[in-house]
């Protein structure tokens, strides 16, 4: 199988030269997702709760284009602004993946424009 580029279904406004996700073969890769409006490309700031959730259902819509899940999901890499913000993440996060939950690293990281999160993702179906 070649590799097929994933568009996420509402984004209207280039945010880089990045592809939101490829898929190839079984595995799908998703790139790093914030809390932006997709539409206009403007960052959607709020609590750390807030802007975890937006970013998460980024990464929701990426996947169900490409026809996977939350569950097929096996690595996450999550970048903080602040490392305090953790606890809150956590929490959003864990209401997006349940019983067995793909590995993750999360680490403190100077992010674009004062996002407080930054998420991407590896999924594959089997």
């Amino acid at each position: 199988m070649a590799k097929r580029e994933i568009k996420h279904p509402d984004k209207l406004v280039s945010t880089g030269s990045y592809s939101a996700g490829i898929q190839l073969d079984n595995w799908l890769f998703i790139s790093g997702q914030g809390p932006l409006n997709l539409r206009t490309g403007e960052v959607v700031r709020g609590s750390i709760e807030d802007e975890t959730r937006l970013t998460l259902s980024h990464i929701g819509k990426i996947l169900e284009a490409a026809g996977y899940s939350f569950e097929d999901v096996v690595k996450c890499t999550c970048h903080l602004a602040d490392i305090r913000d953790f606890d809150g993440f956590d929490r959003v996060y864990s209401e997006f993946f349940s019983g067995v939950r793909p590995a993750r690293t999360t680490v403190q990281s100077v992010l674009w424009n004062g996002i407080k999160v930054e998420i991407d993702a590896i999924a594959r179906r089997v």
